[in-house]
């Protein structure tokens, strides 16, 4: 394995940083850094992988150097491990106004249909 640097904050750990499975494959690269803010902690990373962004959990990450991040599984355990990210506009869209009178509407359709 290659010499991955010194260990290094969470909040230093740049983006495009590869991100390695324990047996050393590359799973991807870091797009972002999550962190709960109130509670200054790291909650995980989201990376960019061949499937499109995937988030790791803070307990799954072993090392965070400065030329790579290390997971705790192995590459074939991967897809178990690693959420799918939606976008973040659509997580906020979610929960809107509009949404939630859109959702109304859609149930009171249903509703109205299964009682003809």
């Amino acid at each position: 394995m290659d010499d991955d640097g010194h260990a290094i904050s969470f909040k230093v750990l740049r983006r495009g940083t590869p991100v390695r499975s324990a047996d050393g494959q590359q799973l991807g690269t870091v797009r972002r850094v999550q962190e709960a803010k109130r509670e200054n902690i790291f909650d995980g990373i989201v990376i960019e992988t061949k499937e499109g962004l995937r988030f790791v959990d803070a307990p799954e990450v072993a090392r965070i150097a400065e030329r790579a991040v290390t997971v705790t599984f192995a590459a074939a355990e991967a897809d178990q491990h690693l959420e799918e990210v939606g976008s973040r506009l659509a997580a906020r869209a979610k929960n809107t106004k509009t949404a939630r009178r859109m959702k109304r509407l859609r149930r009171r359709a249903r509703d109205a249909w299964d009682q003809r």
